[in-house]
């Protein structure tokens, strides 16, 4: 990027790009809020290139980590929507490149990509003039900022409202009074679920439904549910008052915070892990001079003399002044032992070191 303003009219082009695609599935919906954390961290970057651990981006999008891997491997990378650039290591979280999804859309990759929860729903009726055209548009409507704002509150975790209800309301935030049919599109749910999940929040006091269109209630953005007159409504359950109290009703409170504690406990065990591996130096040769004892470090065996050296990268015998067949020095002075049964690059090398490190870091 030339500067921050380009780089900002950058992530504007692919939020609009976001907002717009349709995310099927509760696989897709899950994957919307993965993309939507890491916009959040490039924005604060400045560019399409933040930097987030799998923790961060759980935390932000309100899911687990085992999930977010789900939905990066299945959707978001096949898709062209993140990759990462560069695994992180210690404090450093991994650095991500933000792609557009290119022309495709999130149920990209076929068969292979379904959700592994095999749908209940019963077949269309074709009396009823069901589904005889795919149930959803090619474009969605969503507001981007409420999703954003939403998605890491308990009341929106797998077992209370879910990703359903959260694109449901930030469709019905951009744009309100939508029949089913309208929602459907502009929210990217199924039908079935677009009929089950707007009568949902109005249990909770959050729609109101008036003749065959759904609107949000007054305050239904803070979680204050307002019961609303309806000759057409027979429920009787108490209006939640609050996203706290939804999330309650649901059984989900604390989940959020159960999360971020297991994650800090990780952290700091991972850390102290790396702290004991640093401390885990060569030994030593203890001399005595001068009736004190000193230590005097052991060279590391995969470092050697610049004497050592020859310029076409091999390594000189010390012994016979002639070059080791076997060994290469590579660009950061580490020796390289090549064999017939290890024919492999120094970059090959780095990157199965990289690899190595990313599943010490997701098992620490």
């Amino acid at each position: 990027m030339s500067s921050r303003h380009d780089a900002y009219e950058v992530l504007a082009a692919l939020r609009d790009r976001i907002e717009t695609t349709p995310w099927h599935g509760e696989r897709g919906r899950t994957a919307l809020r993965v993309l939507r954390a890491h916009l959040n961290f490039a924005e604060i970057a400045g560019g399409p290139l933040p930097r987030a651990s799998e923790r961060q981006t759980a935390e932000e999008a309100g899911i687990s980590r085992t999930t977010l891997r789900v939905v990066y491997k299945t959707v978001l990378k096949p898709c062209g929507w993140l990759r990462r650039l560069r695994v992180g290591h210690g404090r450093e979280g991994s650095t991500w490149y933000l792609g557009d999804g290119g022309s495709k859309i999130p149920d990209c990759g076929g068969p292979a990509l379904l959700s592994r929860f095999r749908s209940t729903q019963f077949p269309p009726d074709p009396a009823l003039e069901e589904w005889t055209t795919p149930e959803t548009a090619t474009t969605a409507d969503i507001n981007y900022t409420v999703l954003g704002h939403l998605m890491g509150h308990d009341a929106f975790a797998h077992h209370a409202l879910g990703s359903a209800a959260l694109v449901i309301i930030s469709a019905l935030h951009q744009r309100p009074d939508q029949t089913v049919g309208e929602l459907v599109g502009t929210s990217s749910v199924s039908r079935a679920t677009t009929y089950r999940t707007p009568k949902r929040l109005a249990d909770q006091g959050l729609v109101k439904h008036t003749g065959e269109t759904w609107a949000l209630a007054p305050r239904a953005l803070e979680g204050f549910g307002i019961r609303l007159p309806d000759a057409d409504n027979g429920h009787t359950t108490a209006p939640a008052q609050g996203w706290d109290k939804v999330a309650e009703q649901h059984g989900t409170w604390g989940v959020a915070a159960r999360r971020k504690a297991l994650h800090a406990a990780e952290r700091a065990a991972y850390q102290k892990a790396m702290d004991r591996l640093a401390e885990h130096r060569s030994k030593a040769l203890v001399i005595v001079r001068d009736g004190r004892q000193v230590l005097v470090p052991v060279p590391r065996p995969d470092e050697i003399p610049p004497a050592w050296h020859a310029p076409d990268g091999r390594v000189l015998n010390p012994v016979t002044g002639g070059a080791a067949a076997d060994w290469r020095v590579a660009s950061d002075g580490r020796l390289i032992l090549i064999t017939p049964s290890d024919q492999r690059s120094y970059d090959e090398l780095a990157a199965a070191h990289a690899e190595a490190l990313s599943e010490w870091e997701s098992v620490a």
